[in-house]
Formats: structure tokens, sequence, C-alpha cells
């Protein structure tokens, strides 16, 4: 189960209003978006990361924190006269507390086409199961005192 933080966009909103830097920068991302659901046994994670460097995506668990971490180049500014820059390039940063009953040792990721998709599974001890329930002795007549 992943541990939800109520209060983490408000953090995050706060720090942006107070360095001004809340819409980022035609230099520095401003975020890296995502979805997560669950299906059947285990959570999808997907998010996008257009651009990145396929060779600077890092994900990592330590004590129950998933870091996702990706590399955007940018372009050379040598010879170049900019008439825009909106693209973003830097480094996106993205953390997700893990609940218990996760198997951090099977979460499995892929990057295509800018998108990085991780698979995180839930452990043996936290996926649903049914409990058989045994009949112990055999069914006994009552009877009463009066012949």
């Amino acid at each position: 189960m992943l541990r939800f933080d109520p209060f983490s966009d408000v953090d995050a909103l706060a720090r942006g209003l107070m360095t001004g830097s809340l819409a980022g920068t035609a230099r520095t991302p401003r975020f890296m978006p995502l979805d997560l659901y669950k299906v059947d046994d285990h959570y999808m994670l997907v998010a996008d990361l257009p651009g990145a460097d396929a060779g600077s995506i890092d994900v990592a668990v330590d004590n129950g924190v998933l870091t996702l971490s990706a590399q955007r180049s940018a372009p050379s500014d040598d010879g170049v006269q900019w008439l825009t820059s909106e693209r973003f390039s830097g480094t996106y940063r993205r953390q997700l507390s893990l609940g218990d009953g996760i198997d951090a040792s099977r979460i499995t990721a892929n990057y295509d086409n800018g998108v990085l998709t991780l698979t995180i599974p839930l452990a043996e001890k936290a996926k649903p199961r049914r409990i058989t329930v045994e009949a112990t002795g055999s069914p006994q007549a009552i009877t009463t005192g009066s012949d």
C-alpha cells in the first residue's frame, strides 16, 4: 500500500511562492507529472519524462521511500540566438513513501518514448486471501431427560 501525504502539495506550493519558482524557468523543470493506480496485485506508476536522457534515469528505494530522478540536457548555447525557450531542462525528481505492503525487491522499471513505467508489486503478506473454515468434531444429537 502506498501512503499519501495530503500536505505535500501544500508544502510544494508554499516553497514555490516563497522562492518564486512555482512556474519553473526555461531551464529548470517544475515537476514530473505522474499517474499511480492499482491493478490486481500490483501498482502501476507512469511518469512523463519527455526528452530525458535514458542513462540519467535513476529509480531507488531507501528506507521505504521511492525516489525517481532524471536529467534532461539543455542544447548547446554556442552560436545560438534564442527566439523562445520553453522546453525544460535540468533535473527532475519525485519521492513517494511506500507502505509496508510493497515488495520493493521486485519493482521493475521501463522507459519508452519519454514515459517511465514502474510496476510495484504487493508483498505476499499484503495480498488478500480467503481463510478456510474447518469444522471440528462430529455433530451430536441433543437428548432430553424424559423417556
